[in-house]
């Protein structure tokens, strides 16, 4: 059924499609004069004519019907800072998102969440730790953030699901475009009970740059992160310093000391961006001190 929009949600919904997400412009120029009145400036072309010229014309060619109808197609809900599920967390993000779209359960946005992030290319022992932290945390409450890429974190996901707990993926493509494409059984899976969420609306493609803002959704829907394996220079470690900058507790897994895949790990815990943990034991008990 086609949801039911009010100004204030189509008038967002329209920023939503127009504004590249992660912007701490325009999330600061949003926060300070609200939805309406960024809404009105764009559409009227008040701001920098040359420099938001894209925007502007997003603005003004919006279609309400057709976006809402792609997002109900998609079997999603198009989330806003009004209503009552939002994910408060999130707010504290220097570029808090504009709105998310979901597909799956709406209501576990809220919960006690751990996220655990990392390479693509995992050894075994990546995989095994990946799982195994994942399923501690179910079995204590928690529900699972991270990716949904390859590697480290599919492994996180389908820890949780093996331990009958709830997952969220956090994707930087529209929640009906399923990248990558490998993964699309997970993602059917993750949605029985937990949920995918974008920042883009649906039929979106992936952009390099957007892995990278969507890192810091993981972040700030997490209690807690924790960073498995990770080369020297990783967008994990950009997950792990967004969780930092928001005072959320840090952990990072060592591994072999020659070991490529543990050297962005070391680096964290060198320089003392995150604290070592070596079972799930102590990632509870870090948690629990802070």
């Amino acid at each position: 059924m086609m949801i039911r929009a009010n100004t204030t949600l189509l008038q967002r919904l329209a920023l939503f499609d127009a504004i590249e997400c992660g912007s701490p412009y325009w999330s600061s120029q949003i926060s300070e004069f609200g939805v309406a009145t960024v809404y009105e400036h764009l559409f009227l072309g008040v701001y920098n004519k040359e420099k938001y010229a894209r925007a502007t014309e997003k603005v003004r060619s919006f279609n309400a019907d057709k976006a809402l109808a792609a997002i109900d197609e998609a079997g999603a809900t198009f989330l806003t800072p009004e209503d009552p599920r939002w994910p408060v967390k999130v707010n504290q993000l220097p570029s808090a998102p504009i709105a998310l779209v979901v597909k799956g359960n709406v209501e576990i946005l809220t919960h006690n969440s751990f996220s655990i992030v990392g390479t693509r290319k995992p050894t075994p022992y990546g995989i095994g730790v990946a799982t195994e932290f994942a399923t501690g945390f179910v079995d204590r409450g928690w529900d699972i953030v991270s990716g949904g890429a390859y590697g480290i974190d599919s492994a996180a996901h389908r820890g949780a699901l093996v331990a009958e707990g709830r997952t969220i993926a956090v994707i930087a493509s529209g929640v009906d475009l399923h990248y990558p494409s490998g993964n699309a059984r997970l993602f059917d899976e993750i949605c029985e009970n937990g949920a995918i969420i974008s920042e883009v609306m649906p039929g979106v493609a992936a952009l390099p740059h957007r892995f990278l803002t969507r890192n810091r959704l993981i972040a700030a829907l997490s209690d807690a992160t924790l960073v498995v394996e990770a080369a020297f220079r990783s967008g994990s470690l950009r997950t792990a310093r967004d969780a930092a900058e928001l005072m959320r507790p840090v952990m990072a897994i060592p591994g072999p000391i020659n070991a490529p895949s543990s050297d962005g790990c070391h680096r964290l815990i060198g320089e003392r961006a995150a604290e070592i943990v070596t079972s799930v034991a102590d990632a509870v008990e870090l948690i629990s001190a802070l």
